[in-house]
């Protein structure tokens, strides 16, 4: 069942190309998990932790140069860079490829690009230790002994070292909005909020949750912020205030990955419980439903140990296709029009996956510290569909259902029919 399932859905996703860790004596002790990929908001760069204190930086270009997708290698997308200048005001290289060594065990990373014209929140400083260029683009890592690490990614330099979790940083994201501002999940049961352009001066301790952070995201607007975590935990924060919008009730199990729809109008969340729920942040109703096991598992089946735990979620930029990460060894590929994969993938071991910038590729992480690539199923967005996302990129859930149109129109900008 499990081979003709796969190649029913074979023909529309296929590898593409790996990056493998080189083998080492200590390799199969714990600490060689790829615990996160990221590709730079440019798509100029791509980083993985590779295990055991490693992260490695590499030219997107480069990687696209060896990649095949359809028979055709795939060309670079753009020689696009970030920044015309390094964190200290002097003129950058081209991009190149990078091994740090961050000294701890690395569990999330993540990329950050500056925006001159957004200003620190610290009003009172009047000097600071880093003055970033255009653009500027940096990684931050969190690390297993609590710590924050902040890297200049065209010169490899660190910046920054921020202490004040007690736990392992399970996760880091950069506001969107170019401010510089970074928010990190921790075991500690917190979320702490970083402006690095104050010097990376910590402005906000979020607390609420009752045990272990996995994940936390930004919207696409930079003024919400979802966390997740142990307990079936899936937490809305307001990002101009600092405090709880609202919790998300859903879930059966824990919940360790999430993400917003470009257009800001649907959260995607992942948990053991077997499913990926996609929401209506603005409402806190649950849209769609993508479970890995059929027929849907008892509460406690869920709720406890099993073989279908989901690892992760990623949704691609065209604002249709999830990607989900399962212990069953498949990636999974979604379009929220259908409620089964519209092609599926194996890999044993994984978890964590990223699209790429243009979302023609599909980067996987697995436990040996290794990265696969996979060529997502093309789809060709509607009209309807892309007028949609330009409408809810600018007006929430609530503003749609004041709009004079008719309630068939509502729902479909709502994404309550398709």
């Amino acid at each position: 069942m499990y081979k003709e399932t796969l190649s029913k859905y074979q023909a529309k996703s296929w590898f593409v190309g790996e990056l493998l860790t080189p083998s080492a004596p200590f390799d199969q002790k714990s600490g060689r998990e790829t615990w996160t990929v990221s590709f730079a908001p440019d798509g100029s760069y791509f980083a993985w932790s590779q295990g055991h204190r490693i992260v490695r930086l590499i030219p997107w270009s480069q990687c696209l140069n060896n990649f095949t997708l359809d028979g055709n290698v795939i060309n670079n997308v753009g020689d696009r860079r970030l920044s015309t200048q390094n964190s200290d005001g002097q003129q950058k290289n081209i991009p190149r490829e990078h091994t740090i060594d961050c000294g701890d065990v690395v569990w999330g990373l993540a990329f950050g690009s500056s925006v001159p014209e957004k200003q620190s929140r610290c009003a009172n400083i009047e000097w600071h230790r880093f003055k970033f260029g255009q653009d500027q683009l940096l990684l931050a890592t969190g690390l297993n002994n609590g710590r924050i690490k902040i890297w200049d990614v065209y010169t490899g330099k660190l910046l920054l070292n921020l202490m004040d979790h007690t736990e392992v940083v399970r996760d880091l994201t950069f506001a969107p909005d170019g401010s510089l501002i970074l928010v990190s999940a921790s075991r500690d049961k917190t979320l702490r909020v970083w402006d690095l352009k104050d010097d990376g001066n910590m402005i906000k301790v979020l607390r609420g949750h009752q045990s272990w952070v996995y994940c936390s995201a930004f919207s696409p607007d930079s003024s919400v912020l979802c966390s997740v975590g142990a307990s079936k935990a899936v937490f809305l924060w307001d990002m101009d205030t600092y405090t709880m919008i609202r919790k998300l009730e859903g879930h059966h199990n824990d919940v360790v990955s999430c993400e917003f729809s470009p257009d800001g109008a649907l959260l995607a969340t992942a948990s053991y419980d077997t499913r990926v729920l996609v929401w209506d942040p603005c409402t806190g109703s649950v849209l769609f439903e993508f479970g890995h096991l059929f027929p849907p598992p008892t509460l406690i089946f869920a709720g406890g140990e099993n073989d279908r735990w989901v690892r992760s979620v990623s949704f691609c930029h065209d604002g249709q296709s999830i990607a989900s990460i399962a212990d069953d060894r498949l990636i999974r590929f979604w379009n929220i029009e259908q409620k089964s994969p519209q092609a599926i993938a194996p890999l044993s071991n994984g978890l964590c996956c990223a699209f790429s910038i243009d979302g023609s590729v599909l980067a996987a992480g697995t436990r040996d510290g290794s990265v696969y690539f996979w060529a997502t199923p093309r789809i060709i967005s509607s009209l309807q569909h892309l007028c949609r996302m330009a409408i809810r990129r600018v007006m929430s859930t609530d503003e749609v259902k004041k709009l004079p149109v008719p309630d068939r129109v509502v729902d479909f900008l709502s994404y309550r029919i398709m």
